[in-house]
């Protein structure tokens, strides 16, 4: 039966990155060290070889002169014809017979090796300005001189010596630097299991401007994006769970207060619910906006629309409202067109008015403005009295958020609205910015692509 694994088996430890770096430097060293010993010695062996045949072929020149002599003084080569002896002699130094020999002018045999290869080396022997004879000395093919061969079994040794020394050095050198590339990824790798888990505030150090560096930097940003989108979360959900506290919170006293008798089922009852559970249901459907927009799924239907006419009847449409209030509305509205669908910027304006309504004091002003210009349809929003504040100014599209004071909880609102209207503008390619109004209040400009 097989073995179940048990609590105390460990799966096989694998390498780890920095043995393997650490290998292959090592292998790539040991190749080039063991090739460059093989060449060496294929070198020396071919050079020294081939210093021995050029020093031969200087002493070849002074036996050529000791010929000469011996011929002008004995009238011929009788005297040393087959005497391997005397021709051994001759030679500086004493040469083996079977490296030598001795031709006469017609390059017939007189003494020595007569069957010398086709690359030996041949020297003339002028006597009076006339070849008598010549001489060969066949090259040396192999070492055969007890020095010669210690010498160069000395230089093989060497070589190898030198080579287990280089890749001695190269393990050392290979170590330091597998160590030194490899310690900033294991700084980015412990970082990450460190964000993994959690750790959003991790970061680490970068050191260098290189790919590793750009890695860090990369990783820092990454951190940072989750950190921030992890406060949002938190933010948004108590956000969330607040303003839904809130109206639930007021129903449901006032339910109790009708079931117990302390306040009677009237009319008036009865519209305080109705203005809770609607309140309810405007948080749950700007919820339900912008997570739509969020996913990419809010529905735009695009079309050739003047954004003019939009706005001229979203004002018509808050009319009452902005009279029951005395703010005095004041349009300049100019045939503008784009290419968007018109219910998403309608709504758009409705929250904007909605914003204006909600916190112009009464009696104010509120001056709406849509031309076109340079290829842009340009849009503007300014009301009076009260202002917003200029470190508030950069916040006011962020979700629930509310400007402490004038600006506040206390006149309704769960900090949506803005939201919205950014998303809807994003989402036709626009842009939309805050700034103090001139009328003493918040003026809002949005920039959408125009058309021809």
């Amino acid at each position: 039966m097989p073995r179940r694994a048990g609590a105390g088996d460990h799966p096989p430890v694998k390498p780890g990155i920095t043995l393997k770096l650490f290998l292959a430097i090592l292998a790539a060293s040991a190749v080039a060290a063991i090739a460059m010993a093989v060449a060496t010695r294929m070198s020396f062996e071919s050079g020294f070889l081939g210093y021995l045949n050029q020093v031969d072929g200087e002493r070849l020149e002074l036996l050529t002169g000791r010929l000469a002599q011996e011929y002008r003084k004995r009238g011929g080569w009788d005297f040393i014809r087959n005497d391997y002896r005397q021709l051994r002699e001759m030679a500086i130094p004493e040469q083996p017979v079977q490296r030598l020999a001795l031709l006469d002018a017609a390059r017939r045999p007189v003494v020595g090796n007569p069957g010398l290869a086709d690359d030996a080396a041949v020297r003339p022997i002028v006597v009076d300005e006339r070849v008598v004879g010549w001489v060969a000395r066949s090259p040396y093919r192999r070492l055969t001189s007890a020095a010669d061969v210690a010498f160069q079994q000395e230089q093989r040794r060497s070589a190898w010596i030198i080579a287990a020394l280089a890749v001695v050095l190269a393990a050392a050198l290979a170590l330091v630097l597998a160590r030194a590339f490899l310690l900033p990824l294991k700084r980015v790798a412990q970082a990450t299991h460190r964000l993994a888990a959690g750790a959003y505030d991790t970061r680490v150090a970068v050191r260098s401007r290189d790919e590793v560096g750009q890695l860090g930097a990369d990783f820092n940003e990454l951190a940072r994006a989750l950190e921030k989108n992890e406060q949002l979360r938190r933010r948004f959900i108590a956000d969330v769970s607040h303003e839904l506290r809130t109206p639930l919170a007021v129903a449901r006293a006032e339910i109790e207060a009708i079931e117990d008798g302390v306040r009677p089922l009237t009319r008036e009852s009865l519209g305080s619910l109705k203005h809770e559970v609607g309140a309810l249901g405007k948080l749950v459907e700007d919820l339900y906006q912008l997570s739509l927009a969020d996913v990419g799924a809010l529905a735009y239907r695009k079309e050739r629309v003047d954004v003019a006419e939009v706005a001229r009847e979203t004002v018509e449409a808050f009319g009452e409202r902005l009279s029951e209030r005395d703010i005095r509305v004041e349009a300049d509205l100019h045939g503008a067109d784009a290419f968007a669908d018109g219910d998403r910027l309608a709504q758009a304006f409705r929250n904007l008015l909605e914003n204006s309504l909600r916190y112009t004091d009464a009696g104010g002003r509120l001056r709406i403005g849509v031309r076109s210009a340079a290829g842009r349809v340009a849009v503007e929003f300014e009301d009076s009295a009260p202002g917003v504040p200029a470190d508030s100014l950069p916040h006011l599209f962020e979700r629930f958020y509310r400007v402490e004071g004038s600006r506040s909880r206390a006149h309704g609102g769960a900090g949506l609205g803005l939201a919205i209207v950014r998303s809807i503008v994003e989402a036709h390619g626009g842009e939309i910015a805050a700034r103090a109004s001139p009328l003493g209040g918040l003026a809002v400009s949005i920039s959408l692509p125009g058309l021809a």
